[in-house]
Parts: structure tokens; C-alpha cells; sequence
């Protein structure tokens, strides 16, 4: 076994390894490459294993980035870094940390979204757990096998709703991959203590089960009774191995995903970011826009296209935010409408899910609406007749936001708010580049996939990538820094205030919504400062004061740089 040591006050780590040779070449969190010294080749016997020259890592981040840019295609890129990741682990992140704009759509969205999909014929070398059904009895073996001995966060998905794409079975295993990434790379979390997990329950991707090179268990989805003992069974299994992990629920259908998250969110610290996540960052979004526009978030009218756990997490949310500014409860749900497939929510449909009925409008209030389809209440009807000043696309169907129906909103506001965020980028609402020339430049656009800087009738603008990663690593390191029990909707709702009290366009009405992403990690540490106070305003984690804290968060903040090695049995 292995061992880590860190010194308090410098941060830097030795690990006394009992790997030597060829064996200590193939630990991705211990291989150095041609960065370990003549000393360290005579003491781990290694001499004669590598080129005589011995580099920097910064000598060796240059190599990767010449590499990684000759490649032709974005997968090629994500294969690439990969491959990295599963040679040496320090080196990904370090080429990571210096490139984080131009490669965390490399390795998460959108090009993991490709990634999850061709998973099976890209694989390389295995990484984190599979657990499927068919080995259900041996979930306590597999948890044993766990490459990752001491893990604080654990991501799990079960591949049925991955990004816009569907149903991708095992090939879900890239997002807690590329999550569990993104934690390290924005908010530090240490490699060494995250651990990709994906519940093999079959897949209905007729695709998948029909290609002779899908690695996951080739039958159709498991259902009802045999499903939820099985996540039970599971959950139980991480609980009594890993009784203070934090556990994130990711990328689980419409029909489980809050109801797994409502089982266990009192029982384990867990949370589910496609819901709450997402929640966040819309939220600490729509409150930096409202801040540029000169409002306030109790004065908007919000429509959605889309309904499922991820849309009403988000409205959920706004709800709450606009009751802190002095709403009552159900004037604030009256300002908020819902279309989803059949149209809008409301109190004459049938069918609906419990988590959506509070958002389904009393069917009144559209009495005087001039409608073509009165069984059929469209996007367009709502903003016609509700003129909502802020639109949210969380459908996964490419551009539903169409010139009309932008123009409409255009008329609705000075400057409306309008965010299509579906991933990925083909799966988006509108291009933000149309719904500025449709609406004259007056649109505040942030999207969920990068677009970067665009300009439109020679003016340039700089386009907010409203992504979960501005969320979820720092409240994961608050969460885990200040030894949190659980994880409520009072410290997602910290972490969103967090992020917005750093919005550029607070001061700048032409900058983006968000931070720069190269700010990454300060931006995790303010998150992570602000959730961790919360925890302990609820008790839910060990009082301490404030400075204690920051040093707290500070100390679980890896900087990838190479530890010192030294043979040892471990332990």
C-alpha cells in the first residue's frame, strides 16, 4: 500500500511507495516521467527505464500542449488527455491548470458528450468502479478493490441521462470521470480522494446493445422494485465503507433522479447536481444579470422550456431567491411558467409529476390569452401573452428559441434575459450570436456550453458559459473542508451568492455574467468559504472561526506539483 504524508505548513507531499521500477511507472499518482531526478531513478529503480535527460515539469507541460494542439479533432484532444490523466495524473493536471479556457470543453462539456458516446471503442485503461447488476452480491468486494483507499467525494451516475444525448449505459462513465476532474482542477480537491463510480442497470440504447464492442451489460434497463434495491443495496455498501464521503448524484433519468435525491439527501451528505448544481449557477446567474440590468430578481417573469428534475430545480430555486427579496411564496411560483412537451404546466393536464405539479399554472390565468390550441399552450404563446422578461432553455432541442420568439422577448424587456442551456453545443436553444442580432445586442446571454467571445454587427461580446463547474467543485471542497454532515438548499443558495457577488458585469455592463474561468479557483475558494459558513450556521458542521476556515479550505487545496518518493512498505 501506499502512503501519503503532507506538510502542514508548506503543502508539499512525500509518499513512501513500495512500487519500484516499471511498477512505480504505471501509478499515475506517483509516475514523474522524465521529471524524476538521478537520485530518485538510483533509489526507485528506475536507471536505464527513461531518456538520460531529466525535465521540469513545466519542460514537460510544453511537450504535452505541442502535442495536444497538432491533433485535428476536440475527441482526439480528450482521448489524449485521458490517456494523460492514466500515465500521470500530476502532469494532466498541471497542463490542465495552465490551459483551464481552452481545455476544460476538452475534457467536459461538450466533448465528453462525444466521449460518453464512443466510450466503449475509445477505452484505454480502466478508472474508478463499475458496479452493475448482474454483481450486485459483490458490491462490498468491488468497494474493496477501490483504487482510491480514503475517497472524500464519490460521483455516480448510472449513464440513463447523459447531457442532451439519452441513454448511454456504461458509456456514462466519462461524466463522473470528467466531474471528478473538473473538482481537482477548479476547486483542488486532491486526486488521490475521488472516485468515479457507474451503476451498470442495462441500457435501452438499442445502439449500444447491438454493438459487439459495448463494454457494459447488455440488457435492457432494469426497473421499478429491482432498481431502487439495487441503488439501495449500493448506497448502504458506500455508507458502511465511506461513512463520511459526499456523495453527487449525477446524470439519472427524469423518473429517478429526484426521487433518489428526496431518499437520500437526509441520510448521506449528497446532492444531485443536475438539479441543484444547475440550480446555482442559473440562479447566481440570473442574479448578476438582474444586478447589470439595473432590477431586481422579484421583478422578473421567468419562462422555461423544459420541465424535467433539471428545470424545476432551477425554478425551485428562483422561487426561493425571490421569496429573500420580500415575495411570498405563491406570488413568486405565479411568476414563473413552464412548457415542456405537452405544452405549458398547468392545473388541466394530466400525468404530471409530483415535482412539477407546484409549478403548473391554474388554467384561468390563460382565459384571456388570444390562443390557436387551447389544449396546446406553446413557448410562444406564453411569452406572447405572459411576457416574461427572462427565458431558460433546459429541453435539449436545438433552436426552439427561434427569431420570433427572441423578438418577442426583446419586446418584453430593455434587456432580457435569455439562456439557452442545453448541452451540448448542437443541442443548444438558440447560438447566442443569433439571439443578440435578433434582439439588437440587448440580450444578457449566458449559455451552458463555451461560445467564448463572439461579435455581432461589429461589436464584441463576451458570452458567460453558465456551466455547473462554476459551482460544484467549490461547494464540494466547503463541504469537505469544513467536515459537513449534509448538504441543504441553504448552502447551494450561499454558493450561488457567492458566485454572483463576482460577476464582471457588476461593474462592467459589457463584460460576461460569470468570472473568467482562468479565476477558477479563487472563485472555488470564496464558494467554498461562503458554504462552509452556512454549515456551520446550521450545525451541520464543526464550529470554528472564520480565518480557521479559510486556512481550512486552503490546506484541502492541491497545486499539482510532483511529491517527493521514498521506498516504504506503506500502510
Amino acid at each position: 500500500m501506499f502512503k501519503r504524508i503532507r506538510d502542514a505548513k508548506t503543502g508539499l507531499e512525500t509518499w513512501e511507495t513500495p512500487a519500484r521500477g516499471q511498477l512505480l511507472l504505471g501509478v499515475p499518482l506517483l509516475n514523474k516521467g522524465t521529471a524524476f531526478t538521478d537520485e530518485e531513478r538510483t533509489e526507485l529503480g528506475l536507471q536505464g527505464l527513461l531518456p538520460p535527460e531529466t525535465m521540469s515539469i513545466e519542460t514537460q507541460s510544453a511537450r504535452i500542449y505541442e502535442t495536444f494542439s497538432a491533433f485535428g479533432s476536440d475527441l482526439e484532444k480528450h482521448i489524449y488527455l485521458r490517456d494523460l490523466q492514466d500515465r500521470n495524473e500530476v502532469l494532466f493536471y498541471k497542463v490542465l491548470y495552465e490551459h483551464v479556457e481552452e481545455m476544460m470543453p476538452i475534457i467536459y462539456t461538450p466533448v465528453v458528450g462525444q466521449a460518453c458516446q464512443r466510450f466503449s471503442h475509445i477505452y484505454r485503461k480502466p478508472r474508478g468502479l463499475f458496479i452493475s447488476y448482474p454483481n450486485r452480491e459483490q458490491i462490498g468486494r468491488a468497494l474493496e478493490n477501490s483504487p482510491i483507499r480514503e475517497p472524500d467525494v464519490l460521483v455516480v451516475t448510472d449513464g440513463e441521462r447523459i447531457l442532451g444525448l439519452g441513454d448511454q449505459g456504461a458509456g456514462g462513465m466519462g461524466i463522473p470521470i470528467g466531474k471528478l476532474s473538473l473538482y481537482v482542477l477548479c476547486a483542488g480537491i486532491h486526486p488521490a480522494t475521488v472516485l468515479p463510480v457507474c451503476l451498470d442497470a442495462g441500457t435501452n440504447n438499442e445502439d449500444r446493445l447491438a454493438d459487439p464492442m459495448y463494454l457494459g451489460w447488455k440488457h435492457e434497463r432494469i426497473t421499478d422494485s429491482r432498481y431502487d434495491d439495487f441503488v439501495e443495496m449500493f448506497v448502504n455498501a458506500v455508507y458502511r465503507k465511506f461513512p463520511n464521503i459526499l456523495f453527487q448524484w449525477e446524470d439519472f433519468a427524469l423518473k429517478n433522479a429526484n426521487k433518489l435525491l428526496a431518499r437520500y439527501r437526509n441520510r448521506l451528505c449528497s446532492f444531485n447536481d443536475d438539479i441543484q448544481g444547475t440550480a446555482a449557477i442559473v440562479v447566481s446567474t440570473l442574479l448578476s444579470a438582474v444586478r447589470a440590468s439595473g432590477r431586481k430578481l422579484k421583478d422578473q417573469t421567468v419562462a422555461f422550456l423544459g420541465a424535467g428534475s433539471a428545470g424545476t430545480g432551477i425554478a425551485e430555486m428562483i422561487v426561493q431567491a425571490m421569496t429573500a427579496e420580500g415575495m411570498k411564496r405563491e406570488e413568486a411560483i405565479s411568476n414563473v411558467w413552464m412548457v415542456d412537451k405537452d405544452g405549458l404546466l398547468n392545473s388541466s393536464q394530466k400525468g404530471l409529476m409530483d415535482f412539477q405539479l407546484k409549478f403548473a399554472q391554474p388554467l384561468e390565468k390563460t382565459s384571456n390569452w388570444k390562443l390557436q390550441n387551447r389544449e396546446f399552450i406553446s413557448l410562444k404563446d406564453v411569452v406572447q401573452n405572459a411576457k416574461p422578461t427572462v427565458l431558460i432553455g433546459v429541453s435539449g432541442q436545438p433552436g426552439m428559441f427561434t427569431e420570433e420568439i427572441v423578438k418577442l422577448m426583446a419586446s418584453n424587456a430593455d434587456r432580457p434575459i435569455i439562456l439557452p442551456l442545453s448541452n451540448p453545443t448542437s443541442r443548444a436553444e438558440a447560438t447566442p450570436a443569433d439571439v443578440l442580432k435578433w434582439t439588437d445586442g440587448r440580450a444578457l446571454v449566458a449559455t451552458g456550453s463555451p461560445w467564448g467571445k463572439i461579435n455581432v454587427a461589429g461589436k464584441e461580446y463576451a458570452i458567460a458559459q453558465c456551466n455547473n463547474s462554476y459551482i460544484f467543485p467549490g461547494l464540494g471542497l466547503g463541504i469537505v473542508a469544513s467536515e459537513a454532515c449534509r448538504v441543504t438548499d441553504s448552502m447551494i443558495m450561499a454558493a450561488a451568492k457567492a458566485l454572483a457577488e463576482l460577476s464582471p458585469a457588476a461593474k462592467n455592463s459589457g463584460a460576461a455574467l460569470l468570472p473568467d474561468l482562468k479565476d477558477i479557483r479563487s472563485v472555488s475558494r470564496k464558494i467554498a468559504v461562503a458554504v462552509g459558513q452556512e454549515a456551520q450556521r446550521e450545525y451541520l458542521a464543526p464550529q470554528c472561526p472564520l480565518e480557521e476556515l479559510k486556512d481550512k479550505v486552503d490546506l484541502k487545496m492541491w497545486i499539482p506539483r510532483y511529491a517527493n518518493l521514498k521506498p516504504g512498505s506503506g500502510s
